[in-house]
């Protein structure tokens, strides 16, 4: 009776273990995603600043290709 007892009370451990993992598994599943949408969204963030970065650029560069211009006239 003992060994049964003993073998109930593993299974109970184990089963009780695989309700844990599957609640953190669950719990890290929407933290990836959480994390994932962040990313996504810091990526949309960068590209814009390196689209105004490159506006401003160009700009910068119209603006001393007209000084060469009066510098040379």
């Amino acid at each position: 009776m003992d060994r049964l007892k003993n073998l109930e009370d593993k299974i109970t451990g184990a089963i009780e273990k695989v309700k844990t993992l599957k609640e953190e598994k669950t719990a890290l599943e929407l933290r990836i995603k959480e994390l994932e949408a962040r990313l996504s969204d810091k990526d949309h963030d960068i590209e814009k600043l390196q689209a105004e970065k490159n506006a401003i650029k160009s700009q910068v560069e119209g603006l001393l290709n007209e000084l060469d211009t009066l510098e040379v006239a």
